[in-house]
């Protein structure tokens, strides 16, 4: 498949409530470091890179740019690198932030946000990337606990005009009702791809009844999470590879956008050429015995 004149416009688009965006995007996390990303001796990647590679993202059409303030290195911060290379920033670009976990400059992580500290998280977000308001703001879980009195934090931001709209990370379904008897919900993201997360299947499928996005994270990657895929892959996902003359990575992206028109893909990178290959991946269409085989795959856990 010839990649060097695809756009994200390939996959088609969503709309989370009033904001329209390609469903192929791109995630912030490893872009402010080489090798595994959230460490505290990760290795910061050169600042030229990075604010090229967001700058290629823009042009090859993506406007999903997925990010938290807790997305950095010793030298970079994925927000401030967003601000540098974009602001002023497209009408059409839509920014997606993550709120509950932190970090101390060390690099250490902190215990999740209170309901009282979300709010000067979003005001973190806010003066990194320097807007007046945040797009989409997902609270991101940890546990099973009740999620009423944060989300509710959120809500009252939401309210205030801080934040536009409001979504989920790393939830379980109950989390989801919760949340939306206190405020809209535009979109999950959960951990999920070919073998990963196959116990979401059915709330991938509740959000596209309820025309939620649904965004999965480690979708390449699986279980080597922050430290990026392994290398491995199943018989099933080379085979489909070598059919179409792609890489098991696109495979895998065009897969979970084949779940449905809801879902979105937010892959990582800080290599230009992956970019590429990533949202060309938009534009692999899979036969019916393809995702036959890969759902095999899936539901085996391989």
């Amino acid at each position: 498949m010839t990649s060097t004149t695809i756009t994200a416009a390939a996959a088609g688009s969503w709309t989370l409530s009033d904001l329209t965006v390609n469903r192929i995007g791109f995630g912030a996390m490893r872009l402010t470091q080489t090798g595994a990303a959230l460490t505290h001796d990760a290795v910061p990647r050169d600042r030229g890179q990075a604010i090229g590679l967001l700058r290629r993202a823009v042009e090859l059409g993506v406007n999903h740019i997925d990010t938290a303030a807790f997305y950095f290195s010793s030298l970079r911060s994925a927000n401030e690198l967003i601000n540098r290379a974009l602001a002023p920033y497209p009408d059409d670009l839509v920014i997606t932030t993550k709120v509950g976990p932190g970090r101390h400059p060390s690099g250490a992580w902190l215990p999740p946000a209170t309901p009282e500290r979300l709010r000067g998280q979003v005001e973190e977000n806010l003066r990194q990337l320097g807007r007046d308001h945040l797009d989409v703001v997902n609270l991101r879980i940890i546990g099973n606990d009740s999620i009423a009195e944060r989300f509710g934090a959120l809500a009252e931001l939401r309210r205030a005009g801080l934040v536009r709209h409001l979504g989920l990370s790393n939830i379980q379904p109950h989390h989801l009702a919760e949340a939306r008897a206190i405020a809209p919900v535009v979109c999950v993201q959960n951990m999920y791809g070919i073998g990963v997360g196959p116990e979401h299947d059915e709330l991938l499928r509740a959000c596209g009844r309820r025309n939620i996005a649904f965004v999965p994270f480690y979708a390449i990657a699986g279980t080597g999470r922050q430290a990026g895929a392994s290398g491995t892959d199943s018989e099933e996902v080379r085979a489909v590879a070598r059919a179409h003359g792609v890489s098991t990575a696109q495979v895998r992206i065009a897969w979970t956008l084949h779940r449905g028109p809801h879902v979105l893909a937010i892959p990582g990178t800080g290599d230009p050429g992956h970019l590429v290959d990533n949202v060309a991946a938009g534009a692999l269409r899979l036969s019916e015995d393809d995702l036959a085989l890969l759902d095999s795959a899936h539901r085996a856990g391989t």
